[in-house]
Parts: structure tokens; sequence; C-alpha cells
């Protein structure tokens, strides 16, 4: 972060803030109503942070698209050593959050994307596998069981989400799709095979 500069911004815990002022030793940012309440920013004092810098035009991409707008707040339930990873189990009881939570889908934990490997069907209860790397790296090692996390589904998934459920605009008329919808004729109709 050395070539950070005020107007920058950096993803803390996976909520998205703009450097309002340099320090010798990190900076500072504001954060609104929505982002508070929507986030663990300010719930515990002395806690370790992720901290990434955004995505730079003609930047590698890599893992999934996270964009930095938490969608909410979720607890460590527990985490086990494997032989090969790190399985952490989290909960969350809100429903913004849980219904893009979906086997094999993505999902930011502090601003780290994930892939889920396993959930209950309603989205309250997912589990990852973290590999070594990243549960050094970052504050994923720090949790306790009942530590609050960021919580951020993937965009795509919330892109599809409103199509299904509220339509788009199509010229002067509204289509509208419910999931039972989208058959497998439906879809090859559409171009997907």
């Amino acid at each position: 972060m050395q070539d950070l500069a005020i107007g920058d911004s950096v993803a803390v815990d996976g909520v998205c803030l703009t450097v309002v002022e340099l320090l010798p030793q990190g900076f500072m940012a504001d954060a609104s109503p929505e982002t508070r309440d929507r986030s663990s920013l300010g719930q515990e004092d002395g806690t370790l942070v992720n901290l990434e810098t955004s995505l730079r035009f003609g930047s590698k991409l890599g893992g999934h698209f996270v964009t930095g707008h938490v969608d909410g707040t979720g607890q460590l339930q527990a985490s086990a050593q494997t032989a090969t990873s790190w399985e952490m189990t989290f909960t969350t009881n809100q429903a913004q959050i849980a219904r893009y939570i979906i086997p094999k889908g993505s999902i930011a934990v502090n601003g780290i994307s994930l892939t889920i490997a396993d959930c209950d069907p309603a989205g309250t209860w997912f589990m990852v596998a973290v590999i070594p790397h990243t549960y050094a790296e970052t504050n994923l090692n720090y949790l306790r069981p009942g530590s609050m996390v960021n919580l951020e589904g993937d965009i795509l998934g919330k892109y599809v989400d409103k199509f299904l459920h509220h339509g788009v605009e199509a010229g002067r008329e509204r289509a509208s799709f419910a999931p039972e919808s989208l058959t497998p004729a439906f879809l090859a109709e559409h171009g997907y095979s």
C-alpha cells in the first residue's frame, strides 16, 4: 500500500472504503450508517482486519467477483484443521445473504473469495474449505467461535436473482420469469445447450 492516495478505495474486511486521510502507519476512512449497520466495522476494538486495494485496469483477474459491497454479517461456528485445509463453518440469520448461499457457489468472508463446500437448503449455515496459504495470510486464523464476519454474496448471483424474481424491462414490456419456467427446453430455445 505504498502508493495509497487520498480518494483510493480499500477493502477493509471486505468493506469498500475511501481513503480520506493518510497516516504514517495507515489511513483513515469514513463509514456511513448503512455500512456500519451491514458490517462488523466498529463492533470490536483491536481486531486485525484484511486489507486489499482496488483492482487496477489491466490487472489480472482471479477468484470470484467481489465488489466490497457487503450484504451483511455472519458468525463463525467452528473451524477444524484437516490434512489439506481448514474447514470453517459459518451461520447467518440474514435473509439478504442466505438467498445467495448455494452449494459450490461463491461467497466472500471478510473480503476473502471462497467456494461454498456445503450448506443447508435455507442458506443459514455453510462450510468452506480454506487452503493453508489463505488461512495463514488472512485474519481467518484469528477467528474464534462466535466471531462476527462480513459476508458478500456473488454479484452474478444477485443479477440472476433480480432477473428471475423481479423481471427485466424489454422495450416497453416487462418480462418476468419464475424459476420453475427455466426448463432445459427454455434454455435450449434461448441459446444454452
